[in-house]
């Protein structure tokens, strides 16, 4: 650790205003309506933040099939297909919907486009509770494109008449890539009037971005399940900056930094603070006692709690 000089921290960095308001919309449900709530999968990708909200009384499960029937239900902040929601109503649940107001948009566009007669290219990975989701928006219509030779072979039943819309959580430099070979692939594609990636992802990124030209290593705290966690890693990685995925301070190897004099610290979306409080507390504890913040933008877009909690 007598090699480190400075940590850096970059900003913005962790909770964005959809996880914010996901993890508001399940403590504000336990105030207003009491325990049980449930909550259909994780709310948010980060197992801390998912213990928090146990402990406090929310029962999370992975299927409805799960939760007694009518039971107030919340759906994650990664949205849900119109299948669940039939099943919800089936099931006489009494549902919140905790998903990201970004996330709607990707689905709104799936439905429009599906509905104009054009097919669908989702760029995104697969398995994401967010494609999953926004598949069964259109799944008739819609295709899954992950990667560049994806984009090269997907194939097409009107080549003339296409869209793509986007995960939210993506890296803007890899999806820009993908549509670019859509649009020489497919000259008439149709994409949205504005990025479907979302402004926290995209800032945190370029915060990174501005980060790897000061720093020998960078430290992205999070969850191996969250997307936007993971980009940040390949971001660092992309700019020849070597990057290490953390989900908390007890998973920091010292020996990283044997040939490292400046650290960078970042963290993904759905990753509370204190977290990171803690990464910077071990720091100190090992006699880092320079820090500095590495400003790229400011946030302050707030998304009201849906009005069910609007009391």
């Amino acid at each position: 650790m007598k090699n480190i000089q400075k940590v850096f921290l970059a900003e913005p960095r962790g909770f964005c205003a959809g996880v914010v308001r996901a993890v508001d919309i399940a403590e504000k449900a336990l105030e207003v309506f009491g325990p049980p709530v449930y909550v259909r999968r994780e709310i948010v990708h980060n197992s801390f933040v998912v213990q928090g909200l146990r402990d406090k009384g929310v029962f999370f499960v992975d299927e409805l099939d799960e939760v007694p029937d009518g039971s107030l239900t919340i759906f994650s902040a990664h949205g849900v297909s119109p299948e669940v929601r039939s099943i919800a109503d089936k099931n006489n649940l009494n549902i919140i919907d905790a998903t990201c107001p970004l996330v709607t948009k990707v689905h709104l566009e799936a439905v429009k486009f599906a509905r104009e007669g054009y097919s669908i290219i989702l760029v995104g990975h697969d398995g994401h509770d967010e494609v999953i989701g926004t598949i069964g928006e259109a799944p008739h219509a819609t295709q899954l494109v992950s990667d560049l030779q994806q984009a090269e072979d997907v194939s097409i039943p009107d080549p003339d008449k296409v869209a793509v819309i986007t995960q939210t959580t993506l890296s803007l430099d890899d999806t820009t890539s993908i549509i670019d070979v859509l649009r020489r692939r497919f000259p008439n594609l149709v994409v949205p009037t504005k990025s479907d990636i979302c402004f926290a992802t995209q800032n945190r990124q370029n915060a990174v971005k501005k980060m790897t030209e000061s720093v020998d290593l960078i430290l992205v705290i999070g969850a191996d399940n969250s997307s936007n966690s993971l980009r940040l890693q390949e971001v660092s990685e992309e700019y020849n900056c070597t990057s290490y995925l953390i989900d908390s301070a007890t998973k920091i190897d010292s020996n990283w930094f044997d040939n490292a004099h400046r650290v960078g610290v970042t963290s993904g979306a759905s990753t509370p603070d204190y977290l990171v409080e803690e990464v910077c507390e071990y720091f100190k504890q090992n006699g880092v006692e320079s820090f500095e913040i590495i400003r790229d933008s400011t946030e302050d877009v707030f998304f009201p709690l849906p009005r069910e909690l609007s009391i």
